[in-house]
């Protein structure tokens, strides 16, 4: 394995037999790392967005449940 910094960026060189599930998970989580960086969300709002998100979601189900009978 190889870490090079450059002026914006960081590159990883990997050997080609690396797990690549494993590497999908890494690079998800640096994804999701890199989207939050500038968040200034705190977690409560983050749960009260999910539980929202997840009320839509029955509704939805609901919905296309009662239509499709």
């Amino acid at each position: 394995m190889l870490i090079e910094r450059k002026s914006n960026e960081i590159i990883i060189h990997l050997p080609s037999y690396v797990d690549t599930t494993g590497l999908q998970r890494l690079i998800d989580y640096l994804t999701y790392k890199e989207a939050t960086s500038k968040s200034k969300a705190k977690q409560a709002d983050v749960d009260k967005l999910v539980k929202e998100v997840e009320k839509g979601r029955k509704n939805i189900t609901s919905n296309s449940r009662l239509r499709s009978n």
